[in-house]
């Protein structure tokens, strides 16, 4: 007995060290994100030609970061060198070794020892280089060159989004035996599809490529897994040639893949030397079953059941890091969305991690994936050669995700060129911009034709009909932001159906809608492009409404998930596009909120998040000021407390119930108690108030402090978190302006007042893009005591050329002038600024403060007059804080 088991266990010694031995054959990955040096001067690989500095950094790396977020036009684009010590060992010597990126932007070179690897094209998809032939054992210096310099040969050539530099993804070295999986377009080599699924059954087909540059004879193994790990499906097959291919037995009753249950089996595939057994090599990728189709009438159908695709579209950069964020960034980015209610991704308007898809992949998010080629081509082959081969590199790379549905090529194509008028040359552009779609279009529907082509286009739909390229994809993708950048919100409802009236074979999606919301900004007299968070919500609330009304449309992507870097952007926040859901940093905004409400199946409420407030008490009290809160949720009923008393009981409609809350100065506490099926949801917030007493002269605060913004009509809150409120006309016993008119940039007919300009030397720029203009006075009925006043000036008026940014669809700003200004100001008859010209002591568009302290008596008040000498009096904002 003892015998018998001793050789069982010998038995299972010996099969748990073939085990290990057979794993222990097959490829080895290794991160090599540590211990890099990083020099923007001229070097020679392999060299110490380099006389600059070296810095010491870690993968990932942009040096971008900071620089396309200051007051500098412009963002360091050049070539810079990157390089770390390569340690080889004996033992890897033997075995086939692959540097493999997972992004770096746009131009690389790779160099080892001195010697040139490779050069890879593209800043967006994976490349990989073998490189057995130049390391030896021991140190290895590997160089690395990357630039992000305009070429006129490589897409993007514009877009609204910063093109940050650098090796801004993970580096490994791979290392393989002989006989390996090939890394085709740095692929993984396997490609697997599901020709047929139903719920009765499903077929797997798998296809790829060995290399046997060791001349084994070898087998390729490929077995199906469910998640608990049970064999599902195999076949083993014979390798004859470099290629493979498999059919799978079926596989009956398959777990279908859904947003609502995204099931994944898993496909392990194996290069197997026939004479001994030994695995050589493996790779594993996820597999779903399901199937999916666009109907032109009808809508998008997932699994044979209608499925409104809703989303987002999504930048992979972050505050503080530019594009060089770490893996699990990418995640969270997804799980915000599937938490948000989402079921689709628009990952726009390049390909991106590979985290992102597989994100997708396990919470059953919907996908497109695109290649950036963004607002115009270059009428080049070479230029077309570098797209068809960024678009095969994106569909190899990422073949394997279930959940892409789309893979697409251009986006608003025809937005920019620069042709002027010449009808006849414009001919020949738009010509050659459809024959570079159709040669995308082929290419993609060759390489995969499981998934649906796309191509995503601006709202001039005549335009692009005109051009013929409404007829190329598979899918029409409308980028429509009617009431935003031109036209009215109420437009877009009708844009949608002249679409399918003209086109009813062609399905159409929505792939970007959205407005401005700068989260520092609200307002409750929302007007466009103010930048408000309420206007954003009201924008979001009318195009839900308008997609969810209409089966045609397939669903819509919001723009944007989150907020992101586009250098040439000014506005309320310069350097950033913040249409987003979510802050850079990754904070919800209300419109977060709303969509939350609206999508998510699960119980939500949430109140505004507008938590830091100001206001003038109302006249029948001097105790509180009423304003609007708006509570979101997917329940049916509301009921509010403010201060442990109860308020009102809403319904909710659309998503949100609205109530009138009175807040006292200083902290109140809000509750909403949500009724969703029957069962009752809380949630509180906690809203910091500023009361200004209605009657100034009998206030009582020791702490009064009034921050006003001239010439809007919305609440900002700066970093410090006071909360600035707009400014009313002088009303006796209280505040205001006396005389002057809101600032208007000349012939703009999108922002009624301000300027959309960045304002230098200041991070609070909506407080110095408007202002009074021919302002008389201001005055403040405090009671006696001292004040700190201050008032902030910026000179909007300016010679100084601003580049037509292509977002700007209305083209509506006209040329500005500067304008002489010069005034003098005094403070209770006292003069605080003489012959004061903003421009001369400032400059244009940079912020300007002036602080002095006053004291008020004899029940006068404070009163600061404004005389101009020449042209107007001009102020942006002012503050009032008594002292002590």
């Amino acid at each position: 007995m003892l015998l018998k088991n001793l050789r069982q266990l010998y038995a299972l010694i010996v099969i748990c060290i073939l085990c290990f031995s057979a794993k222990a054959q097959v490829r080895a990955i290794t991160n090599l994100n540590q211990n890099w040096q990083f020099s923007k001067e001229q070097y020679t690989p392999g060299t110490d030609t380099n006389t600059g500095q070296w810095e010491s950094i870690s993968i990932p790396h942009t040096w971008n970061k900071t620089d396309a977020f200051d007051d500098t036009p412009g963002y360091y684009r050049a070539a810079c060198w990157y390089r770390k010590t390569l340690i080889i060992s004996n033992t890897d010597l033997n075995k086939k070794l692959f540097l493999y990126f997972n992004g770096a932007n746009q131009e690389t070179e790779v160099y080892i020892n001195g010697q040139k690897v490779g050069s890879h094209i593209g800043g967006y998809t994976r490349f990989c280089f073998e490189i057995d032939k130049y390391i030896k054992a021991g140190n290895n210096e590997l160089a690395v060159k990357v630039n992000n310099s305009f070429n006129e040969n490589i897409a993007p050539l514009t877009a609204d989004f910063t093109f940050y530099g650098g090796i801004y993804r993970s580096v490994y070295l791979i290392a393989t035996n002989d006989a390996h999986f090939g890394f085709d377009n740095a692929s993984n080599g396997v490609f697997i599809t599901t020709p047929d699924v139903s719920t009765a059954k499903a077929s797997v087909k798998i296809t790829g490529q060995v290399d046997n540059s060791g001349l084994a004879k070898l087998e390729v193994l490929s077995t199906v897994t469910d998640e608990a790990g049970k064999k599902i499906s195999a076949l083993k097959s014979i390798l004859t040639g470099s290629d493979f291919s498999q059919n799978l037995p079926q596989v009956l009753a398959p777990h279908l893949w859904s947003p609502e249950d995204p099931y994944l089996y898993k496909v392990t595939t194996q290069v197997v030397d026939t004479k001994s057994g030994k695995v050589l090599d493996e790779v594993i990728n996820p597999l779903a079953f399901r199937w999916f189709k666009f109907d032109a009438s009808k809508g998008f159908f997932l699994n044979n059941k209608p499925c409104k695709l809703m989303g987002a579209n999504r930048h992979q950069d972050f505050e503080g890091l530019g594009n060089a964020i770490p893996e699990n960034y990418n995640v969270r980015d997804v799980e915000l969305l599937k938490q948000m209610g989402g079921n689709f991704l628009r990952i726009s308007h390049y390909p991106q991690d590979l985290k992102v898809l597989e994100t997708c992949d396990k919470l059953g998010i919907m996908a497109s994936v695109e290649i950036p080629v963004v607002n115009t081509i270059t009428e080049t082959e070479t230029f077309a050669k570098n797209c068809e081969n960024m678009q095969v590199e994106m569909i190899r790379q990422n073949f394997n995700h279930p959940s892409v549905i789309i893979w697409a090529y251009m986006n608003e194509i025809l937005l920019v060129h620069k042709l002027g008028n010449d009808k006849l040359r414009l001919t020949q552009y738009f010509a050659n911009v459809k024959r570079l779609a159709k040669r995308l279009d082929s290419l993609t529907r060759k390489e995969d034709p499981s998934r649906y082509t796309m191509m995503s286009m601006h709202g001039d739909f005549n335009q692009y009909k005109t051009a013929g390229l409404i007829d190329i994809p598979m899918l029409s993708g409308w980028n429509l932001y009617n009431g935003w950048y031109g036209g009215k919100v109420s437009d877009f409802g009708p844009a949608l159906d002249k679409h399918h009236q003209e086109y009813p074979n062609q399905p159409e999606l929505v792939t970007e809608f959205g407005a401005d919301a700068d989260p520092r900004i609200r307002a409750f007299d929302e007007i466009r492009f103010d930048k408000s968070v309420d206007f954003a919500v009201n924008f979001d609330k009318a195009f839900l409404k308008g997609i969810e009304e209409r089966p045609y449309v397939m669903g819509g992507a919001i723009w944007n998930l989150a907020d992101f870097g586009s250098e040439g952007r000014a506005e309320t926040m310069p350097h950033v596009n913040n249409k987003g859901l979510l802050t850079m940093h990754r904070e919800p905004k209300d419109t977060y909120f709303f969509y939350k409400a609206n999508l998510s199946k699960k119980p939500f409420v949430k109140i505004s998040n507008w938590l830091n407030r100001a206001g003038v008490s109302d006249s029948l009290s001097q105790s509180f000021c009423t304003q609007e809160v708006i509570v979101f949720s997917n329940g049916q009923q509301i009921n509010l407390k403010v201060n442990g008393t109860e308020v009102a009981h809403k319904d909710v409609e659309d998503g949100m119930a609205i109530f009138n809350v009175p807040f006292k100065n200083g902290l109140n506490k809000i509750e909403a108690i949500a009724s969703i099926k029957g069962q009752s949801h809380k949630e509180e917030a906690f809203v910091q108030f500023n009361l200004i007493p209605n009657q100034l002269q009998i206030d009582t605060q020791a702490d009064l402090s009034i921050n006003i913004i001239l010439g809007a009509k919305r609440f900002y809150t700066d970093k410090a978190q006071n909360t600035w409120m707009p400014d009313q006309a002088y009303k006796a016993g209280s505040f205001g302006s006396v005389g002057g008119v809101a600032y208007a940039m000349p012939g703009n007919s999108r922002q009624s007042y301000g300027t959309d300009r960045n304002i230098l030397k200041t991070d609070d720029d909506p407080i110095y893009q408007t202002q009074q203009v021919g302002l008389q006075a201001y005055k403040f009925d405090v009671p006696n005591g001292r004040y700190e006043l201050t008032l902030h000036f910026a000179e909007l008026t300016t010679d100084k050329a601003k580049e037509a940014l292509a977002y700007n669809l209305d083209k509506g700003t006209a040329k500005e002038t500067s304008q002489e200004r010069v005034f003098d100001v005094s403070v209770n008859d006292q003069i605080l600024l003489k012959n004061f010209s903003v421009a001369d002591k400032c400059g244009a568009v940079t912020a300007g403060v002036e602080k002095t302290v006053v004291v008020a008596t004899g029940g006068k008040g404070i009163t600061i007059n404004f005389k101009a000498v020449k042209g107007e009096a001009i102020l942006n904002a002012i503050q009032l804080k008594r002292i002590k």
